[in-house]
């Protein structure tokens, strides 16, 4: 696999992991169907799935050659990054969805 192909598939990952909390009632989408999972439950799904994608990253990384060193503005971009390819998900849920 080449590096170009292990980046773009780890988008795409980041991507469908991302809008996860807001596409299903289970936690994780391995957890038991939660009758009402509300907002709180998907913005902590949406942290652990974060810090998932993340370490998954850093694993390319260090198979890649050596770990660059990243402080807190790394953190925040990504931060900020995830929870914007969260948004097709969190429209759909709560602005587009109507409840039967």
């Amino acid at each position: 696999m080449t590096l170009t192909f292990q980046i773009g598939a780890l988008v795409l990952l980041a991507l469908l992991a991302a809008n996860l909390p807001f596409a299903n009632h289970r936690f994780l989408a391995l957890g038991p169907v939660l009758a009402s999972k509300t907002l709180p439950w998907r913005l902590l799904e949406l942290v652990v799935l974060y810090f998932f994608i993340g370490g998954l990253g850093l694993l390319l990384e260090k198979n890649a050659g050596q770990i660059a060193p990243q402080g807190w503005e790394f953190y925040a971009v990504t931060a900020t990054m995830f929870v914007t390819l969260a948004f097709p998900g969190f429209v759909y849920r709560y602005l587009l969805h109507r409840r039967d």
